[in-house]
């Protein structure tokens, strides 16, 4: 990793290109983002620079009007691929609706808005539809389309579907759902030297973002001693990895939040010891872009998404210091299996082979290990709750935590 530059003519053959809108909307937030980087002195840090690349308002990924899901966009959700997802999701909302005697849902992120549609759908054909569903998303673009799918799909329920600019103030008692949230909160990088620790910085050259380097600051290096620790004995020279410096206080916020009732977090991951292996040395960030995975954030800034993988150990540690229960970690597939997919496959395709055979080939995909089985993980933060969570009956590995 060096300060060339790396701009959008570095762009792989065969790659499609924005559209004209699409790259006045990058055109856009680069100045805006190279005004910030002169205003400090000639660089910020990358977690500033995904921030603004992900989410500043009318320009940034997320906020800005590009389709980003599903088979016309950058990437594909579980939730895309099947609504077996959506229906074993539901299968376990049942089972804190239960628990609590409350039947709320909290949906952090709902992209498209197809998962919110298929747990209501599900929860429809079992007459356990909830009282409310309440969904926190802050991009307006995505809100329109969420409105527009779950109008078409429930409108007889729409009334029940309440889109919120923040937390609730007040206690919430039921279920929250984050699902690949976690990925997307901005991190920062750093490099490990025999004698120092530098930060990853973005700056400009030959009037591209580039990467620069700066010696890392107190609170970061509290940061890296606390996730890495001994680890960093371990590490080579020049290992380069992420540490996400935002997930306490989300998890925090989250916490305040919950009365009772489970926060059930699925995203791509791993344990601390896998998160920070010797043998990982360029960190785990991951830039989607059409399909195509690669680890070059300066490319069509804004029209890519911008994630790293999450550290499970450091959730699970914030959870339990902020007062909840980490009540299960799986992986996906293993979370699946307990909540009965297989079940789900005979429930939604007993009326047709030829469906039946659709939903199992995308079963494969969610469970499979070179698919989404096992690069996704699953967690369950909890409060209140005494009972153990049926979607980790049968592989609960919160000892690899």
């Amino acid at each position: 990793m060096n300060n060339s530059q790396l701009d959008d003519s570095f762009l792989p053959n065969g790659w499609p290109e924005p559209d004209a809108i699409a790259l006045d909307y990058s055109r856009r937030l680069k100045e805006f983002i190279n005004g910030e980087i002169v205003a400090n002195e000639g660089q910020i840090s990358f977690e500033r620079f995904m921030q603004m690349a992900l989410y500043q308002p009318g320009l940034g990924y997320y906020s800005a009007g590009s389709r980003k899901f599903g088979k016309d966009g950058d990437f594909t959700t579980a939730p895309e691929i099947s609504l077996l997802f959506s229906a074993c999701i539901a299968r376990q909302c049942e089972q804190v609706f239960e628990l609590t005697g409350s039947n709320t849902i909290l949906e952090l992120g709902a992209g498209s808005g197809v998962m919110a549609s298929d747990i209501l759908s599900d929860l429809r054909r079992k007459s356990n539809m909830p009282d409310k569903y309440l969904i926190l998303e802050t991009s307006a673009d995505l809100r329109d389309r969420q409105r527009l799918r779950l109008h078409n799909e429930h409108p007889d329920f729409i009334d029940r579907i309440h889109w919120l600019d923040n937390l609730p103030t007040e206690h919430f008692n039921g279920v929250i759902l984050a699902n690949e949230v976690l990925d997307a909160i901005p991190v920062n990088r750093i490099k490990l030297g025999k004698d120092d620790i530098q930060e990853l910085m973005v700056g400009r050259e030959f009037n591209e973002f580039c990467w620069q380097y700066r010696l890392a600051g107190n609170e970061l290096m509290m940061e890296v001693d606390n996730r890495l620790g001994e680890l960093k004995k371990y590490c080579p020279d020049g290992y380069v990895t992420e540490i996400n410096c935002m997930i306490p206080a989300f998890i925090h916020s989250l916490s305040e939040v919950l009365g009772s009732g489970s926060i059930l977090l699925l995203d791509y991951g791993y344990p601390r010891h896998e998160f920070y292996h010797t043998q990982r040395t360029e960190g785990t960030l991951v830039c989607h872009y059409r399909h195509r995975s690669h680890d070059n954030p300066f490319i069509y800034v804004g029209n890519q998404d911008i994630t790293a993988f999450v550290d499970f150990t450091t959730v699970a540690q914030c959870g339990h210091d902020y007062g909840l229960d980490v009540k299960g970690y799986s992986s996906q597939a293993g979370f699946l299996m307990s909540m009965g997919i297989e079940e789900v496959i005979k429930e939604y395709g007993d009326d047709s082979k030829h469906k039946a055979l659709r939903l199992s080939q995308q079963a494969g995909q969610l469970l499979l290990p070179g698919q989404m089985g096992e690069k996704f993980k699953v967690m369950a933060l909890t409060r209140n709750l005494k009972t153990e969570l049926d979607g980790f009956k049968l592989a609960n590995n919160i000892h690899r935590l």
